[in-house]
């Protein structure tokens, strides 16, 4: 006698639930956003609100990069590199991209790799133009004097 026997798999709970939260991860309203960065000019002053009426706080540097943040209004609030969330004019900023050093000594390489040879050496705070957008873990970066070379990201801010 020769009997057909049906298997049905009927998943367990836990891969249930664990599908539904990929197919929710994946298919989800929330979109990923890019940080958008930009560049003080050199008339750059920061205010604490979004209005030429609001408090002057200080001036930052020109070429110090700035996190947008939200616009409104001709204003941008803005992220400066220690932090501090403030207001600035969106006419005051550059399209020009820069980065700062983060790290006490920074080695610009020749090539984009830990072993290529040195090409400068910058320290913390210095402001470095960016030449091409960071790749593998390293940023093309030109300095004032037109030195040129590869930074890695960990050490740069404004990427």
């Amino acid at each position: 006698m020769n009997r057909e026997r049906r298997v049905t798999a009927t998943p367990s709970p836990g891969r249930l639930a664990l599908a539904v939260v990929m197919l929710c991860a994946v298919s989800g309203p929330v979109a990923a956003q890019a940080i958008e960065y930009r560049s003080a000019g050199s008339a750059l002053i920061v205010r604490d609100a979004p209005s030429s009426e609001g408090r002057q706080l200080f001036r930052l540097l020109p070429g110090t990069p700035v996190e947008i943040v939200v616009s409104q209004d001709g204003w941008v609030r803005v992220r400066d590199p220690e932090g501090a969330l403030n207001w600035v004019e969106r006419q005051a900023l550059s399209t020009r991209r820069t980065v700062l050093v983060t790290a006490e000594r920074a080695v610009i390489r020749r090539e984009p790799r830990e072993t290529a040879a040195p090409a400068f050496e910058a320290t913390r705070r210095v402001v470095l133009e960016l030449a091409e957008p960071p790749t593998l873990g390293w940023a093309r970066v030109r300095h004032a004097q037109g030195l040129e070379g590869y930074v890695r990201a960990s050490e740069v801010w404004g990427l």
